[in-house]
């Protein structure tokens, strides 16, 4: 029998969920920055719930690293750890590596299918310049070949890398993208997709690792740009 306590409670959870899916897509595509405040009211206000629900969603999103919780009980944005960017390029590197390598050796025909799928709306997104939805098709083109390498730690971790990866490429590369054919980024995922199929494990990784390779090469080159303007004074 179900009592109002338990309807309460699943109430409750599903608003957590809301709420946290909601703000963890809006860090993500950067529609809050880095160092912004969340504001719990307003998010009360404009979810219409209450504040005990946003808490825990906050709660979640602090584990994931995207929001930092204040002594103060109040609540930013992560700050992309930039100091440290080499450590997140050489653990994106391997991620995308490991699971590559497994994908190769573990999938079946359904992880294929699901995978070109994927590969598919990636290159619709590319070729109608649509950069927000590139960054997050892109993202998933790799997390289903994770889920293909069957193996759960790097799957988590994969994810958690691409989602911080999201942030970066909306910051400084993607904004200056422009679609043309053929293109690279289409190219690349087509051959892994090949290399899959044949289950060539070594191939893989290589074309793993090229690719991770030139996506870090171009993000720094993007961060390194010098944007001063000379101004007369």
């Amino acid at each position: 029998m179900t009592t109002s306590d338990d309807l309460q409670e699943r109430k409750r959870g599903t608003g957590a969920r809301l709420v946290y899916e909601r703000l963890r897509e809006e860090i993500l595509d950067l529609v809050l920055q880095p160092g912004e405040p969340v504001d719990e009211i307003g998010l009360a206000e404009r979810l219409s719930m209450s504040r005990t629900p946003i808490r825990e969603a906050l709660v979640r999103l602090a584990s994931e690293g995207l929001v930092t919780l204040l002594p103060n009980r109040s609540t930013v944005v992560s700050q992309i750890d930039f100091p440290n960017l080499h450590h997140f390029f050489d653990a994106l590197t391997l991620m995308y590596r490991m699971t590559t390598r497994l994908a190769a050796e573990f999938h079946d025909d359904a992880d294929l299918a699901t995978i070109r799928g994927r590969q598919h709306d990636f290159s619709r997104a590319v070729l109608s310049g649509d950069t927000a939805g590139m960054i997050r098709l892109n993202r998933d083109f790799h997390i289903a070949i994770a889920e293909a390498g069957r193996n759960p730690y790097y799957l988590q971790l994969f994810a958690r890398l691409l989602d911080e990866g999201r942030r970066i490429l909306r910051l400084y590369y993607y904004p200056a993208f422009e679609p043309r054919l053929p293109h690279p980024y289409i190219q690349e995922h087509e051959a892994i997709i090949a290399a899959l199929a044949d289950r060539d494990v070594d191939t893989c990784d290589r074309l793993a690792k090229d690719h991770a390779d030139k996506i870090v090469q171009q993000i720094q080159a993007m961060i390194a740009r010098d944007l001063r303007r000379d101004v007369p004074l």
